[in-house]
């Protein structure tokens, strides 16, 4: 199990790089302004640096024999415990293929060599704050209870909140591993991604318990944050149903206009259209004496309440 650095502590900086002469201008550097250097010489080492201490940011070298600098980026960014650790590229390529390949790998910046000390060490500050901040973010999301993660469009999960690790064991493909989320849901990434999905939520209904999964945008590094409601909608159906004297499908519907959703919304998660829909809060709304939507849905609250 690697060790997290402390923030209490001097910064950890993974420096990975196949020049000695690289590595010692760097660790003098780095170790003067403060920071605790690791070091390694190659892709593979790094990978073994990391699987015992996780470091606050990472410099790697763009190009190095066997593993390169993008391909050794893809493989810690693969690993959830460094999902949020900053990497910063260094390279000699300034041209814009090798730049985009950088940032599309998993980087969130890149210097030329050679290496100006005080401006890197200006850039490393600047981006260990930013990486922080997140985790100050994230740490408030989790004391909050809300039920979020954030996952790549090809479905491995980056990170999640406690609440939302209820959600993890139902959805997640145990057989590809932990954190990869199940192909329904890794397709509906996809075409969220390609703008297809139009942020419609997603039911997930088998296996129990069922929730739905909503998108709240991009946060970066290729990441999508989702939120997950657990909708425990068979004992409110019944509860409704019961209450009501409703079909199981008006109780469904009912269920969904109480928590806010559109007409729209509630055909995409029954798989209906909205017309249809309408048609069944029409009879809703005269089974429960109401006029309008807003009435019925003050009703299932309070009933759901009780």
């Amino acid at each position: 199990m690697p060790e997290l650095s402390d923030a209490a502590q001097r910064d950890v900086v993974l420096v990975v790089d196949d020049a000695p002469e690289t590595l010692s201008l760097l660790t003098d550097a780095l170790e003067a302004g403060g920071m605790t250097v690791l070091v390694a010489t190659d892709g593979a080492t790094a990978l073994q640096r990391v699987s015992r201490i996780i470091p606050d940011v990472i410099l790697l070298d763009a190009v190095m024999p066997g593993m390169d600098g993008f391909e050794t980026c893809a493989a810690l960014r693969a690993q959830p415990p460094l999902a949020q650790v900053p990497i910063i590229f260094m390279t000699g390529l300034a041209d814009t293929e090798h730049v985009v390949r950088g940032f599309d790998s998993g980087g969130v910046d890149y210097v030329t060599k050679p290496i100006d000390p005080d401006v890197l060490i200006a850039r490393l500050r600047t981006h260990l704050a930013n990486a922080r901040r997140m985790f100050s973010a994230r740490a408030a999301l989790d004391a909050a209870g809300r039920a979020l993660l954030s996952a790549t469009p090809d479905g491995r999960v980056q990170w999640s909140t406690p609440k939302a690790q209820t959600f993890m064991a139902a959805a997640t493909d145990t057989d590809r591993g932990p954190d990869q989320l199940a192909a329904p849901i890794v397709a509906w990434l996809q075409r969220l991604t390609l703008g297809a999905a139009d942020s419609k939520p997603l039911p997930w209904p088998n296996p129990a318990p069922r929730f739905l999964l909503s998108s709240l945008g991009n946060v970066g590094s290729g990441q999508i944050l989702l939120a997950v409601e657990a909708t425990d909608e068979t004992d409110h159906r019944k509860r409704l149903a019961e209450r009501f004297h409703l079909t199981d499908r008006e109780a469904e519907v009912l269920y969904w206009v109480a928590r806010g959703k559109s007409s729209r919304d509630v055909g995409d998660i029954l798989g209906s259209s909205p017309r249809t829909v309408d048609k069944h809060i029409e009879r809703i709304l005269q089974k429960l004496g109401v006029e309008n939507r807003a009435a019925a849905a003050a009703m299932a609250i309070r009933a759901l309440g009780e």
